[in-house]
């Protein structure tokens, strides 16, 4: 496991929006052309290439605008441009229509980056706000929070002067993270910023009338080393804050995913669909959107647009896992905007990322919503004996093999007993030890139940156990339960080669518990090995979360590990290892 990016590429981030501070249905274009009935994910093509962190507004002429990350657009190109702009008649074909901003504000410091737009219209005007990574007002890294207004969508657009957030020092030297603005207009009309990333987490703070002056004090809502890329909507009474986990820009093995949580005010506390708190060091959160085994990986920073139907979309970026880069390997990361439904079940928004032709949102007269996607989730079938073991004898049952096997594992108790061994299976040193078996063909579901003892609160970067799918030293996944700095997450991690050099990544799940239950669900598609990651904190109640790929060729083994220091050591307690066929 390696820690969240304090570092990131010109590329990441934010927020969203669209044409109030929530998502509104506003009067149809005039569309000079009939609207699209079905579209292709990514939207942002051909316009662009690459169109990370989208912010979306509806200007007065219909239309709508989407602004994005400072990169450069296409391949081949190599200038950012500044914040640049898409304008569609129907969400679905999208032209390039210019920059916001002209020159940088002259509080950004020459090589800052100017990341993570977020647009609404308040008033009768345009607020841009935009992250600055780095500022004039201090020595160091001291990211802000800048505002610009427009009379349109297309400006032109005059920066305020000064950062509406101000850097923010750390405890213990630096600055915190000030990234990713969102605005939300609150049920009494009140306006609040969030702004926030890993680097001390979320927060939000309330604004004056016209959107440009922090009036109050700020609240953090989310810990620090989970969330970044807030977006908040206001729907049947609750306040639902998005906010997107993971390393944005791992190329070929981003995980970057999209959780939610709500709260009956803009302040919280926010919790997930478990009742658990997004504030909490083991953090709530109800999984929106994740890789899903197509082409789409790392499918985060999201905003919320409503079409003229009432139905709700999720626009966001996503990188294809076959073209992960805009120009050379390991430069910048490719991430186009998608659009996809978003779909409200039992109060908890959750939406596909699609690679196949859908059919698209309503934009015009004549225009009727498409079906909704259906829900998928494996399917449990019987328990494969042979291929399982209950840990209920003096030693491991037959069938298993070790790489690099470790002494101190023990089968005691009914359980199989494994200390955090002071190695890892990331990058080139390969210490760790993996215990393993061959599984069944065909599809199957493994599942193991794991007690561990990671605390909380406190840093024992990256203690972890649980699943294996192991193809190599150098090409597995990796879904465990894990301490990442003060939080303890249930990470989905991926390590394979890429153009000659290794590439490791993971998505995080669902919290973890004292005992968590855990699988990896197995499917091949069009020859490629597909796991799925699955959870639970009682054994009963399961949720199903991303999926990672393997390439055609022999099935990958599965199996167990439990590694990432001893100080102080940590005991997996394996209760089994069980094999379970798919119906």
């Amino acid at each position: 496991m390696r820690p969240p990016p304090r570092v990131r590429t010109l590329a990441p981030l934010v927020a969203a929006a669209l044409a109030a501070a929530s998502p509104v249905t506003l009067p149809r274009p005039a569309a000079a052309a009939p609207p699209a009935t079905t579209y292709t994910n990514p939207v942002s093509a051909p316009a662009a290439d690459t169109f990370a962190d989208p912010s979306v507004v509806r200007g007065s002429d219909g239309a709508w605008y989407a602004f994005g990350t400072s990169d450069p657009l296409r391949a081949g190109e190599t200038t950012p441009h500044l914040l640049p702009i898409l304008r569609s008649t129907d969400l679905v074909n999208w032209s390039f229509a210019g920059d916001a901003l002209t020159t940088r504000p002259a509080w950004a410091a020459p090589a800052a980056g100017i990341w993570a737009p977020d647009v609404r219209r308040v008033g009768d005007r345009y607020l841009l706000y935009y992250t600055v990574t780095d500022t004039t007002l201090n020595p160091g890294d001291d990211s802000a929070i800048g505002v610009a207004t427009a009379p349109t969508p297309l400006g032109p657009w005059t920066d305020s002067g000064r950062p509406v957030v101000a850097p923010r020092a750390a405890p213990g030297g630096g600055f915190l993270w000030t990234f990713d603005p969102a605005l939300l207009s609150d049920a009494q009309g009140r306006l609040w910023l969030y702004y926030g990333s890993y680097f001390g987490g979320i927060f939000t703070a309330p604004l004056s009338a016209d959107g440009m002056t922090v009036t109050g004090a700020a609240t953090r809502v989310t810990i620090d080393n989970r969330y970044e890329g807030a977006y908040v909507v206001h729907r049947d009474g609750w306040y639902y804050l998005f906010g997107s986990a993971a390393n944005c820009c791992a190329g070929p093995t981003t995980g970057y995913s999209v959780f939610a949580g709500r709260s009956r005010t803009p302040t919280g506390p926010f919790i997930d669909r478990d009742g658990l708190s997004l504030l909490d060091s083991r953090a709530g959160g109800t999984p929106v959107v994740q890789p899903n085994g197509n082409r789409w990986i790392g499918t985060g920073h999201n905003a919320v647009v409503t079409d003229l139907a009432g139905q709700d979309w999720l626009l966001y970026h996503a990188i294809d896992r076959d073209a992960p880069y805009l120009n050379e390997p390991y430069g910048i990361n490719r991430r186009p905007m998608l659009i996809d439904r978003l779909e409200w079940r039992d109060g908890w928004p959750t939406a596909t990322a699609s690679d196949g032709r859908r059919p698209a949102p309503v934009t015009g007269r004549h225009q009727r919503p498409g079906p909704a996607p259906a829900a998928s989730v494996p399917r449990i079938g019987p328990l494969d004996r042979a291929a399982s073991d209950e840990f209920d004898g003096g030693a491991v049952g037959g069938g298993w093999t070790w790489v690099r096997q470790d002494d101190a594992a023990t089968v005691t108790g009914g359980a199989l007993r494994w200390p955090t061994e002071p190695a890892d299976l990331t990058g080139d040193a390969n210490t760790a030890g993996v215990l393993l078996r061959t599984p069944p063909s065909g599809d199957y579901v493994v599942e193991t139940k794991l007690t561990i003892d990671l605390g909380v609160d406190t840093v024992r970067n990256y203690q972890q156990a649980g699943l294996v799918a192991y193809a190599g030293d150098d090409d597995f996944a990796r879904l465990s339960h894990v301490a990442i700095w003060n939080t303890r997450q249930i990470e989905f991690g991926r390590e394979l080669t890429f153009a000659g050099r290794l590439s490791y990544g993971g998505m995080v799940e669902g919290p973890p518990a004292a005992t968590t239950w855990l699988r990896l669900a197995h499917t091949t598609v069009r020859g490629e090995h597909h796991f799925r990651a699955g959870w639970s904190r009682d054994g009963v109640h399961w949720a199903w979360g991303g999926t990672w790929t393997f390439p055609p060729g022999p099935a990958p083994r599965v199996g167990l590990v439990s590694h990432g220091g001893d100080d102080p050591q940590a005991t997996a307690l394996f209760d089994y290892f069980r094999v379970y066929r798919v119906r």
